[in-house]
């Protein structure tokens, strides 16, 4: 992932996201001006199934209601497809109008490219103080901005409230000790403590990033955009410091072949029917919960609390990590694309938005319409956060945030180890 030219500041969110559903093959792309002088936009988006694919056809055709002549062709795809299609198409020259934008190592490599529109000036000076700084500067680079963001989503723990009750947690975690207690009482309650889809390895590797959150000073973190390197011994104690954590044995009984958030015996599914009693994730995760709950409603006892402070680690307790949700437009997309993404930013449609995603909307002015309890919990250590980062993966860009994610994977099958994860990312820097 990397060739780490300057991608994004630190202190922002990258994109991540991650709402997991059917792909759609045969996906065609490049939309314009027709024949008959109409418009035409293609548009890929990674909801394929519910609310959210409702929510985006719904603005797609009140953005045609008030543009005559303009036309939104949508084609949904898998989550863990989006990257490789939508690379496969930047590349031939095909892309569509509007696609997902992916922040740090991601972003930075498609402009370079010259396969991403400049948004800086398409977008209203109204636009962009609602949708504020920081989520901006998530998919920026070089202070111009190359996507707009739709949802803010950091990280942390989801919970079920009636577990931890029944295990005699009165108190939600602060330090890992009590994360640690925490897990000997569900297991001794006969509750699996965590849900883990390592399958798809991202959600695995998330334990390491918040380790090196907590381990690595900001600095060092910082510094991984502009200068990649895992040298600094931080990185090699957070990798120790998941394995001293995975050895107590407190994810779900197959982890390995666990996926995410696609059905009931997902991750997000064991949480959403009280099978375990904690997850990882980023702020799209109580949308996905509400899709796999039994009567696909909200899980009505579940809550939120940051990732555990390290003993004697250099990051500071109350850092967070995530991602922004946003979209760009093709190099060659037509002048329409830009205003589809100024609509979709609009406070009523980002309220439309943050209830149909469960998720925190990025325009600031919609965040009002966050009625999730454990949302607001995410959204008031969101705003008081001394800073935040993006996801690991996403700061060094795909190739290298790939081998860090199996990096992970392979302590966590017992087939590697912290030198072994720093030795796989170092090996990746080098490849460019």
């Amino acid at each position: 992932m990397m060739n780490r030219r300057s991608t994004t500041r630190l202190v922002t969110l990258g994109a991540v996201a991650a709402l997991a559903l059917t792909a759609l093959a045969g996906c065609s792309a490049g939309g314009g001006e027709t024949d008959d002088g109409s418009v035409e936009l293609t548009f890929w988006h990674n909801s394929t199934t519910g609310d959210g694919k409702a929510y985006w056809q719904q603005t797609a055709d009140d953005f045609e209601a008030e543009h005559p002549g303009v036309k939104i062709e949508i084609q949904a795809i898998q989550n863990e497809d989006m990257d490789g299609k939508l690379q496969t198409a930047l590349n031939s020259g095909d892309a569509p109008d509007i696609f997902m934008a992916r922040g740090g190592g991601k972003l930075a490599a498609v402009v370079e490219a010259g396969q991403v529109q400049d948004l800086t000036d398409a977008i209203s000076e109204d636009t962009k103080t609602a949708l504020g700084e920081a989520s901006l500067a998530a998919l920026s680079v070089d202070d111009k901005i190359y996507g707009v963001p739709s949802s803010v989503l950091p990280g942390g723990i989801y919970y079920s409230k009636d577990l931890f009750a029944q295990a005699g947690i009165t108190e939600t975690p602060t330090t890992f000790d009590e994360l640690s207690d925490g897990v000997d009482k569900l297991k001794a309650a006969g509750i699996a403590p965590i849900a883990l889809g390592a399958k798809d390895a991202w959600p695995a590797a998330h334990w390491y990033y918040f380790f090196t959150l907590r381990e690595c000073s900001q600095d060092v973190v910082a510094a991984l955009a502009s200068d990649p390197s895992f040298s600094d011994e931080c990185f090699l104690r957070a990798g120790e410091d998941l394995a001293d954590f995975a050895a107590t044995e407190p994810y779900n009984d197959g982890f390995l072949t666990t996926t995410a958030q696609q059905g009931a015996g997902s991750s997000a599914g064991l949480v959403a029917n009280h099978q375990a009693a904690m997850e990882l994730m980023g702020a799209w995760d109580p949308g996905v919960i509400a899709s796999l709950t039994p009567d696909e409603q909200p899980l009505a006892d579940l809550g939120w609390f940051p990732f555990p402070a390290v003993d004697g680690g250099d990051g500071d307790a109350g850092a967070m990590m995530g991602g922004v949700d946003g979209y760009s437009c093709f190099v060659d997309a037509p002048k329409e694309c830009a205003e589809f993404l100024e609509f979709a930013s609009q406070k009523e449609q980002q309220e439309a938005y943050a209830e149909a995603f469960v998720t925190l909307p990025a325009n600031k002015d919609a965040q009002g319409v966050v009625a999730d309890p454990a949302l607001q919990e995410v959204l008031a250590s969101y705003n008081d956060a001394p800073y935040v980062s993006v996801w690991l993966d996403t700061l060094l860009g795909q190739n290298v945030g790939n081998a860090l994610n199996v990096g992970v994977v392979d302590l966590l099958a017992g087939k590697g180890d912290a030198q072994g994860i720093v030795d796989a990312v170092e090996d990746a820097i080098k490849k460019g």
